[in-house]
């Protein structure tokens, strides 16, 4: 018998085969990619946060070195900068933090109270030696896993030092992306062939752009909803007002979810403290500023920086999480913004054009990359305006 053999095999057959094999190489591919970054999470995660704060200080850097400051003294000043306001800030916080755990704790305590008061005296009719043996398992039930607590707090020295590590690894980063992120790109993008290289270092430059665009966006969002909670706890008389409106700030950067997890905290608190109706004061509170974010803040300046949709954003938020907790979830919806442009940028048939859409403001402001072919006076000091080195044709 002569002919191909394949012949013989229905065509959606062979189709199907033909999806299923690229499929399943494709599949392996991410399950490798996957494996290989969570051996080098400890170096992947840092690098990640240094790109994002790059994306939050280099308009900054920028601006300075426009106004005659060298780079490398703008790159300085914008890093101790930061540094000081976040430690100011955060040694602000745990001051109030503790001054104000007293009093909770105090409040916490009758609530308490209140609450065994209303089951043994409440509809409910409890008996006062139900509740001292639910009392007794909760105790029983500590005293169980105190090994295990022991162990962990023994665990938090490795702990420290890892998170400083990494700490230092990260500013290390940072200096180099503030100062010469632009060459590192163009060095990297050496790998691809000599006629897509030019298309490539532009995707990765609007990318950037995208970050720069999302990084300015939520810090605006955020502090309007530290603002707009903390001041409503404020008024309240809720306390650790101050402490969970950071709370909140910190749980913005995280979109959809972040907020309104850190202000169900917020909710929770109010109850233990103040009871039910400033509870409820304070959920409305939430909910008004939650849906000023979702409805006007988001869209406004939110959407033109980031182009994904919202299901894309939940679905990256969970995956973050789940992958690498809430590092994951701070860092997914940046990276998958980034990649959402550099993959349109890529696939448009002008990526100058490509670039006008996506961007949120006008490169020339200094708050994004230049492309490589209109690069900025200053970048030209430092080489950003070469597209093509000697070397591209080697």
């Amino acid at each position: 018998m002569t002919g191909d053999p394949s012949d013989s095999v229905h065509p959606v057959v062979r189709v199907g085969a033909a999806w299923t094999w690229r499929l399943l190489v494709l599949f392996a591919g991410l399950i490798a990619v996957g494996k290989i970054v969570e051996r080098l999470d400890s170096v992947l995660v840092p690098v990640a946060l240094a790109l994002l704060a790059s994306g939050l200080l280099s308009p900054l850097v920028d601006w300075m070195q426009r106004r005659g400051v060298p780079r490398v003294l703008a790159v300085v000043v914008a890093i101790l900068g930061s540094l000081g306001l976040v430690v100011g800030i955060l040694t602000f916080v745990v001051e109030q933090f503790i001054v104000g755990l007293p009093a909770l704790t105090d409040q916490f305590t009758d609530s308490i109270t209140q609450i065994q008061d209303w089951l043994t005296r409440g509809p409910l009719h409890f008996s006062e030696d139900q509740i001292r043996s639910a009392g007794d398992s909760v105790v029983t039930s500590i005293q169980s896993n105190q090994e295990a607590i022991t162990s962990g707090a023994l665990t938090t020295a490795a702990v420290i030092g890892e998170i400083l590590t990494g700490a230092l690894l990260l500013l290390f980063t940072l200096i180099f992306f503030l100062y010469g992120g632009q060459q590192i790109w163009e060095f990297v993008s050496r790998i691809f062939p000599t006629p897509a290289r030019r298309r490539v270092r532009l995707a990765g430059s609007q990318a950037f752009g995208s970050l720069v665009g999302y990084v300015r966006a939520t810090v605006a969002v955020a502090a309007v909803d530290a603002i707009g909670i903390g001041a409503g706890l404020a008024v309240l008389g809720v306390p650790l007002a101050l402490p969970l409106a950071s709370l909140v700030f910190i749980g913005a950067f995280i979109p959809i979810v972040g907020a309104v997890l850190t202000g169900f905290v917020a909710v929770i608190v109010a109850l233990v403290t103040k009871g039910l109706i400033t509870a409820l004061i304070a959920l409305a509170i939430v909910v008004a500023v939650m849906q000023l974010e979702g409805h006007v803040l988001q869209p406004l300046l939110l959407g033109r920086a980031v182009r994904v949709h919202p299901l894309a954003v939940v679905l990256a938020i969970a995956t973050g999480i789940l992958l690498a907790g809430i590092i994951g979830g701070l860092l997914s919806v940046p990276l998958v913004a980034m990649a959402n442009t550099a993959i349109r940028s890529l696939l448009a048939d002008d990526p100058e054009e490509a670039y006008e859409e996506i961007a949120v403001g006008d490169p020339s402001d200094g708050m994004y990359p230049a492309a490589p072919d209109s690069p900025h006076p200053e970048n030209k000091q430092l080489g950003h305006g070469e597209v093509d080195g000697p070397a591209d044709g080697k």
